[in-house]
């Protein structure tokens, strides 16, 4: 306290302390923000380019298990020749569709299993991971149909019927007849996973908190001038 020709004045809150209400103090050190671009949580460009090159070689080269699992599990179309020419067995029968099938529901199954990987391992991984991923399904899904062709059966439909003889059955060449859809197949549903687990799964950005705002100030700021301008107007209150 003060006093001033017989009046008492109350202690004014010096300049350099804030008061207990001060809506521009520093946050509380236990609130957090978000990542901030160059945060250790955010990685750069280029350790981002390197995720995505790891991504996309890693998956494409998964396609050739993609490959070998269509050479196992397509259904084989079954042909038959005599002197002249080489016909189907069975011309009603559903294999060649039965092998395009196969790929497909082959390759979502990869798209599906890759993309949790990539999620799982590079949850934070922004853009570039997602086109690294994109782009090695594409590769992995042509490797696999070239893998498949070339352990399938001969493509050299001719030869194999003169080997086999009048009369006799042999398998027609493994190939895709839809080559773009069953392609595509990959990629897209590996996007579609990934994008459905960063929806639900994904990081989210923490709001400040900001334990000590009480809202904006109402009425006139007090500063050092104001207590005595006050002191002295209220005519000796104390």
């Amino acid at each position: 306290m003060a006093w001033h020709d017989g009046t008492v004045t109350a202690p004014l809150t010096p300049p350099h302390q804030p008061g207990p209400h001060d809506p521009w103090q520093a946050p509380p050190s236990g609130s957090h923000l978000a990542p901030y671009s160059g945060a250790p949580d955010d990685p750069d460009t280029a350790t981002e380019l390197r995720q995505a090159a790891v991504v996309a070689v890693l998956v494409a080269v998964s396609g050739i298990a993609l490959g070998l699992l269509w050479v196992w599990l397509a259904p084989r179309v079954p042909l038959v020749s005599d002197d002249t020419a080489v016909f189907l067995k069975n011309s009603e029968g559903e294999e060649a569709i039965g092998a395009d099938g196969t790929f497909v529901l082959l390759a979502i199954g990869f798209g599906v299993l890759s993309a949790a990987l990539v999620f799982w391992r590079l949850r934070r991984g922004g853009v570039l991971v997602v086109a690294g991923l994109a782009l090695g399904a594409v590769l992995a899904s042509l490797i696999a149909w070239r893998v498949g062709v070339w352990l399938g059966p001969s493509s050299d439909v001719v030869g194999r019927a003169r080997e086999a003889g009048q009369g006799v059955t042999f398998d027609a060449p493994l190939e895709l007849h839809t080559v773009w859809v069953a392609v595509l197949a990959w990629p897209f549903a590996a996007m579609g996973i990934h994008l459905l687990l960063t929806a639900a799964f994904g990081p989210r950005d923490v709001e400040p908190e900001w334990a000590y705002y009480q809202g904006p100030v109402q009425g006139p700021l007090e500063g050092p001038g104001s207590g005595a301008s006050s002191s002295a107007g209220g005519g000796g209150a104390a």
